[in-house]
């Protein structure tokens, strides 16, 4: 026998069980780690399934709760809300938006209700979902989406949803300036105490598809003009670093699977908070290939989760967010 032959390293050895595996592991999920994003439906008696994304629904304001309730058993650490008004109340400002007794304004005071403060509950705040154009702000006399006119309704939705009880705002328009005149709308209206989660680095990416449905989109064109372009890096940091400068208390990078680069720059400059959101055509794309028996659809779901985490998100926005949390 001869001993020291090739190869004397042999990393092997911490990958022979599942107990070694589980012990020398570098990145562990949390069901604290994820967040629910949620959508809740105006005029509808019962949830609307959503075709793109099986499993995921448009809520009603009491099917809405039980879920809040549920991600607060499973661990989940907070709740994303979208809401989805009627079609007759869009209009070209998005005033749906700002009307306190708008469906986004109700959902947050209907979750707040139910859950408190065990559940950590953000809101999208942003026009497109309100909008009969469908674009992220206003528009001016050309079409084109007018920044500082939609800052000006944004200071406004930052107010009415702070007023109905969210814990966090999440400016997701990719405005220049957003930010910044969110923060000042709720420090000047009492609402110091309301975060900021920015929508730092939000690509315009073809794997929103499925939210489209989800919101009932009235987009008419593409958001190519002020969501970031696939090609750019740099730019991120730049956004970044406006984003910090102007008071944001935690940051995201958006889509999260096509973005990983991006989101680890981002984690590795920061020292605030760092999410990414699990979009809606990751989660359709993992769905889809599980139903024909592609893939393996648990083990999926957990390795892209993991790698969002390992490459530096402390927060993950995952439609999975419940399941997940409950098997850990």
């Amino acid at each position: 026998m001869t001993y020291g032959s090739f190869p004397g390293a042999r990393p092997r050895r911490l990958r022979t069980t599942p107990a070694m595996r589980r012990m020398v592991a570098e990145t562990r999920l949390h069901p604290s780690d994820l967040i629910l994003p949620a959508f809740v439906r105006e005029g509808v008696d019962r949830p609307v399934p959503i075709s793109a994304m099986p499993g995921v629904v448009q809520h009603t304001m009491d099917t809405l709760r039980k879920a809040a309730v549920e991600a607060v058993e499973a661990g989940v650490a907070g709740i994303m809300l979208f809401g989805v008004p009627e079609d007759e109340k869009k209009d070209g400002a998005g005033t749906a938006g700002t009307d306190p007794d708008g469906i986004l304004q109700v959902a947050i005071r209907a979750v707040r209700q139910e859950v408190g403060d065990d559940l950590v509950v953000m809101s999208d705040l942003c026009l497109d979902e309100y909008t009969d154009h469908g674009h992220c702000g206003v528009l001016d006399a050309d079409g084109r989406v007018d920044n500082d006119a939609t800052l000006e309704r944004y200071a406004e939705m930052a107010q009415v949803q702070a007023d109905a009880g969210v814990h966090v705002v999440g400016p997701s328009g990719m405005m220049d300036g957003q930010v910044g005149v969110v923060r000042d709308a709720l420090d000047q209206t009492g609402h110091e105490d309301v975060s900021i989660l920015a929508y730092t680095a939000k690509y315009s990416s073809a794997f929103y598809g499925p939210f489209r449905e989800a919101v009932g989109s009235s987009l008419q064109g593409d958001r190519k003009t002020y969501q970031q372009d696939p090609a750019n890096a740099r730019e991120s940091l730049r956004e970044l670093a406006l984003d910090l400068e102007e008071g944001a208390d935690m940051v995201m990078v958006k889509p999260a699977g096509p973005y990983l680069d991006i989101l680890a720059k981002v984690a590795e400059s920061v020292d605030v908070p760092v999410a990414a959101y699990q979009i809606s055509g990751e989660y359709a794309m993992i769905e889809a290939a599980a139903e024909k028996g592609w893939i393996d659809r648990d083990r999926a779901i957990m390795e892209t989760l993991t790698g969002i985490k390992r490459a530096g998100a402390n927060m993950i926005l995952t439609y999975w967010a419940t399941e997940v949390a409950r098997g850990l």
